[in-house]
């Protein structure tokens, strides 16, 4: 868990760095840099949806996720959160939930994410999560300069996933396979997109009530795998 770890403490000090950088830029600049971190997320997104070779599963996991989030009201739910939070905290700001999932996916939805945790887990290593600690916690600089304080809580979500990730490869070994990797990213980058046209004011897509589709983008691509 020390690369996991230490990348948490990466996001804590790159997004404290950008949160001081916000109030002293004007609010025009932090306009362009937030469409900018919109674009690239959007980039992103394409560049590891096209990853997929096995479409069907992402369809799949996107088709169930959505049904799961909807009835368990995810997004209804973080937003009663971060509204009570914000009231209980002054100077959070309106964008601390979009902030947290924003960056939570950006952190933790690419290949070094999860290769990275696997390795640590089966004993190789924790240098593929210690170089991405350096380039999150320069992202968290920009990132939270843009969408405020919710950044730096999108560390708690992080340890839970990267870290279980890392617990489940130290379990479970071999269960790892890239093409389940593939598609687990493949569909994350699916959730990035809708983030990215949130960013930019294009759409309104409940990305939180999608999250459970990672999950099930694991399962079913494990049991793809079986039959191919």
């Amino acid at each position: 868990m020390t690369g996991t770890l230490v990348n948490a403490a990466a996001i804590l000090v790159g997004g404290s760095i950008g949160l001081a950088f916000k109030k002293k830029l004007p609010q025009s600049v932090i306009d362009v840099v937030f469409q900018g971190i919109g674009l690239f997320t959007i980039g992103m997104g394409v560049a590891m949806f096209i990853k997929s070779e096995w479409l069907l599963v992402v369809v799949l996991a996107i088709l169930a996720g959505a049904i799961t989030g909807s009835l368990l009201q995810l997004n209804r739910h973080l937003e009663q959160a971060g509204e009570k939070f914000r009231q209980r905290f002054t100077g959070t700001g309106e964008n601390f939930v979009e902030g947290m999932i924003t960056s939570f996916l950006l952190f933790c939805m690419g290949a070094m994410t999860i290769l990275g945790a696997i390795e640590e887990g089966l004993g190789q290593g924790a240098e593929l999560l210690l170089t991405k600690s350096i380039l999150d916690g320069f992202s968290s600089i920009a990132l939270a300069a843009a969408l405020g304080i919710g950044v730096l809580f999108s560390a708690v979500p992080l340890l839970l996933f990267q870290g279980g990730i890392t617990l489940l490869a130290f379990w479970l070994g071999g269960f790892f396979d890239p093409r389940l990797i593939a598609e687990l990213s493949a569909t994350g980058g699916l959730l990035l997109i809708g983030l990215g046209l949130n960013i930019l004011k294009i759409t309104r897509i409940q990305v939180t009530d999608l999250l459970p589709a990672l999950p099930y983008a694991l399962l079913f691509a494990y049991i793809y795998s079986r039959f191919v």
